[in-house]
C-alpha cells in the first residue's frame, strides 16, 4: 500500500471513489498505518512458528532433529507465502490493492487504535533515546527534474505531441526571452522620416502585421504600428506621414535576461502581442511576439509566410552530410531540429558563436570545428556571416566545450 501512486489515488478520490479516499487517509498517517499492518504481519508469523512447533512436538516428541527440520519448513513457508509473494504482488498491483485493502485497514485501525497508540508512544521514546527525528514532514513535492523524468516515463500513455509540449512547458523556467527573440539585423522596422512613396511600398509588400517604426536612427523607436489601422486611410487615399503618427501605439520595451514564462504572463497584463528586447544600457537587441513564446511550448507554426529560414535537416552531399545555415540562426533552434550541442551560456546565434571561437571576422571559405561540429563559412557581408554549412559529426555526440 506504500508503494501505491497518490497522484493515481487522488484523481480517483476526486471522481467519488470512496476506496481512494479511504486509502489517501490511512497514507496520510503513516506511522499508524504501519503500526497496524506490523501488528497483524507480526502476530501471525509469530502464532504460525508457535503452531508449526506445537505440531512437530505433538508428532515427534522434542527430539531435536525434529525441531530442526520443523523451523526450517516453517521459516520456508512464512518466507515464500507470508513475506516475499505478497509483497510482489502489492508492488505490482499497489494501485487497485491499496483501493480495496483499505477497506479492511480502516476498521482494524479504528479498534485496535489504542494498542497502535500505546507501540507508537514506546518506539518515540526508544528513537528519542536515539536521538532521531520523529516527526513526520510533509509530503515532499515532485522537483522539476522528478517532474521531467515523470512525463518522459510516462510516453506509453501520453501522445508524444502533448509529452514534447510539457517538457518545453518544464523548460520554460531556464529560457529567457534573449534565447528565443528575433535577433536586431532581422527586424523589419520602418522609418518615418522616409519619402511617403518608399513607405508606401513597405508596408504593402511587408507580411507582419506589427512593424517597429523609428525616426532617425534605429535605436530611436517611437512606436508600433498595427497595419490594419491604416486601412481606412488607405482605401481612402489619406496615407501620409501624420496619419502615421497618429496610428502609432506606444512601444513596450523587455530586459533581455526575463524568464519567458514572466514574460508570457506580462504580455497578458499588458495587453501585448509584441516587445523590443533591450540590454543593460537600454539598447536594442531584438525583437519577441507572443506567438514566439506559443512556439517554444507547441512548435513551429504552420505557415506560408516567407520567414527566409528553411527547413533544417541533413542533406548529403559530396560524400558528407550537411545543411546550409543562416547566421543569424538561434543556437536553440540548431540544436532542437539538428540534435547538436552548442552551448547557450554566450551567444545566441551562429554568427555570435563564431566571431567569439575565431575572435575575428572570417573571410568566406573559411572551415572551423566548434564543439565537435565541423562548418564551414560560406558567405560574409556586412561583419557578419551569412550563410553557414554545418556538417554532420560522425559520431552525433558533441561535447560543448570548444576545440
Amino acid at each position: 500500500m506504500m508503494a501505491a501512486n497518490r497522484y493515481r489515488l487522488r484523481a480517483s478520490a476526486r471522481s467519488g471513489e470512496r476506496g481512494a479516499k479511504l486509502a489517501l487517509e490511512l497514507l496520510a498517517k503513516t506511522n499508524k498505518l504501519l503500526g497496524i499492518i506490523l501488528l497483524f504481519n507480526t502476530l501471525f508469523n509469530a502464532a504460525t512458528a508457535t503452531l508449526a512447533g506445537l505440531i512437530t512436538v505433538k508428532l515427534f516428541g522434542e527430539e531435536k532433529w525434529a525441531l530442526g527440520v520443523g523451523t526450517v519448513v516453517i521459516t520456508f513457508i512464512i518466507l515464500v507465502f507470508s513475506e516475499i509473494t505478497p509483497k510482489v504482488i502489492a508492488a505490482s498491483y499497489s494501485d487497485s490493492l491499496a483501493v480495496g485493502v483499505s477497506h479492511v485497514l480502516a476498521p482494524l485501525l479504528r479498534i485496535f487504535n489504542p494498542v497502535i497508540a500505546m507501540v507508537n508512544l514506546l518506539v518515540t521514546g526508544v528513537l528519542r533515546l536515539m536521538r532521531l527525528k520523529t516527526g513526520l514532514g510533509p509530503e515532499a513535492e515532485l522537483s522539476p527534474q522528478e517532474l521531467r523524468a515523470l512525463v518522459l516515463e510516462a510516453s506509453h500513455f501520453i501522445p508524444h505531441q502533448h509529452q514534447t509540449m510539457l517538457l518545453n512547458l518544464l523548460d520554460l523556467e531556464h529560457i529567457s526571452v534573449e534565447d528565443i527573440m528575433k535577433p536586431r539585423g532581422e527586424i523589419e522596422a520602418i522609418d518615418i522620416g522616409a519619402p511617403l512613396e518608399s513607405l508606401r511600398e513597405q508596408l504593402s509588400t511587408s507580411f507582419h502585421r506589427r512593424l517597429p517604426v523609428y525616426e532617425g536612427d534605429p535605436d530611436n523607436v517611437i512606436g508600433i504600428l498595427l497595419q490594419r489601422r491604416l486601412l481606412a486611410d488607405a482605401l481612402a487615399g489619406e496615407l501620409n506621414h501624420a496619419s502615421l503618427r497618429e496610428q502609432l501605439a506606444a512601444p513596450y520595451f523587455i530586459p533581455a535576461a526575463t524568464p519567458i514564462y514572466a514574460q508570457l504572463q506580462f504580455f497578458k497584463e499588458n495587453r501585448q502581442r509584441l516587445g523590443l528586447v533591450v540590454d543593460e544600457y537600454g539598447e536594442i537587441e531584438g525583437l519577441v511576439t507572443l506567438e514566439d513564446i506559443i512556439e517554444e511550448i507547441i512548435g513551429k507554426f504552420t505557415t506560408n509566410m516567407p520567414t527566409g529560414s528553411a527547413e533544417l535537416t541533413w542533406a548529403e552531399a559530396d560524400g558528407e552530410k550537411g545543411v546550409l545555415v543562416d547566421g543569424s540562426r538561434n543556437l536553440r533552434e540548431l540544436n532542437r531540429a539538428l540534435n547538436l550541442n552548442f552551448s547557450l551560456d554566450g551567444p545566441k546565434t551562429l554568427n555570435g558563436l563564431i566571431l567569439e571561437h575565431l575572435q575575428d571576422i572570417p573571410e568566406s571559405g573559411l572551415s572551423v570545428k566548434i564543439g565537435g561540429v565541423p562548418m564551414e563559412i560560406v558567405q560574409t557581408q556586412d561583419r557578419r556571416i551569412r550563410m553557414v554549412r554545418i556538417f554532420q559529426p560522425a559520431d552525433r555526440v558533441r561535447p560543448v566545450a570548444d576545440e
